[in-house]
């Protein structure tokens, strides 16, 4: 089968397309040919090794895991003997560790993978749930969220649209910032309101917020205090400059009454399902800035690192 690999760490042009040996699935796997999947922050992370404290998990000189790729959709292939679930046919979607970069993948029955939503494309599918379960993750540090007022800083990433629609399913009061171009998008997810930072910062508006949600890792909470209502909750994705955030949160919880938390993301089958659920109610929906074929993966890694695409980038594998 076709997969993109890298056998070194180092810029996008590491990675190049070859012929691979094709998984055979164990008895409680399923084999998954692959339609459709993304170029994410973490598999640029992972590629890159950076921070390099990363390489104490992925290998210390080379990387143990040759193929990225953590987000799918596509069809069941083959399955396990013990499978009970899946059937040959089966359209599916859902997160993997690695190896979603490849026409095919093997994943356990168990993983977090569910029948795909219906009415919706591969494309989509494969765009739904990375950033959605990033921001599940750090929205339920601050539950209960409804009626209550939460700021999500980096609206129109992959993260943040996912985490605008999901404060608003989940019944808060939600303020977006995003830049100029993506405010008719990011009003269109549901945000009650909406701020361009290119025009103002939302740090010296004097309003406040029970909950702010930095959905890109790029703001402080230093800079943030101020717009925190008293005992409300700074929520980062990132471990921030020399991991500062994690020694944040453990001072917060006994200094001050404005405490910090840092979402830890763990995969599940339930939250995969959760998802679907939502889409097929029409409460969800995945946004796509753009989709490469398998073969231009460099270039779509190359965009993703400008850090200014909207949604997601999807890379389509086959039709």
């Amino acid at each position: 089968m076709r997969a993109v690999v890298h056998d070194r760490y180092g810029a996008p042009d590491v990675l190049r397309l070859e012929d691979v040996e094709r998984p055979v699935p164990m008895d409680d796997e399923v084999l998954i040919k692959i339609h459709a999947t993304t170029v994410s922050r973490t598999d640029c992370g992972l590629r890159s090794a950076k921070p390099f404290i990363t390489r104490f998990f992925t290998g210390l000189r080379q990387p143990k895991r040759r193929i990225l790729g953590m987000e799918l959709a596509g069809e069941v292939e083959a399955v396990g003997a013990a499978v009970t679930e899946f059937e040959v046919g089966d359209h599916v979607f859902g997160v993997t560790g690695s190896g979603a970069h490849a026409e095919f993948v093997c994943m356990r029955e168990s993983a977090p993978l569910a029948h795909k939503p219906a009415g919706m494309s591969f494309d989509q599918a494969a765009a739904v749930c990375d950033g959605a379960s990033l921001a599940l993750a750090c929205l339920r540090t601050a539950d209960p969220l409804k009626g209550r007022s939460i700021l999500v800083y980096g609206a129109s990433g992959s993260v943040g649209t996912a985490a605008v629609q999901l404060a608003k399913y989940f019944g808060a009061d939600v303020t977006a910032v995003c830049n100029t171009k993506n405010v008719e998008l990011v009003k269109s997810l549901g945000a009650d309101e909406v701020i361009d930072y290119t025009q103002e910062d939302f740090t010296k508006n004097g309003k406040t917020y029970d909950v702010i949600f930095d959905a890109v890792g790029k703001h402080s909470f230093r800079r943030c205090r101020r717009s925190l209502k008293p005992g409300g909750l700074y929520v980062e994705t990132d471990l921030g400059f020399l991991w500062h955030v994690p020694v944040l949160a453990l001072l917060t919880r006994r200094i001050g009454d404005k405490k910090v938390t840092l979402g830890i993301t763990r995969y599940t089958k339930e939250d995969v399902v959760f998802l679907k659920e939502l889409v097929e109610a029409g409460k969800y929906r995945a946004v796509i800035d753009r989709r490469y074929p398998l073969e231009d993966v460099v270039e779509a890694t190359e965009y993703v690192e400008t850090g200014q695409k909207t949604g997601n980038v999807v890379l389509t594998v086959c039709s």
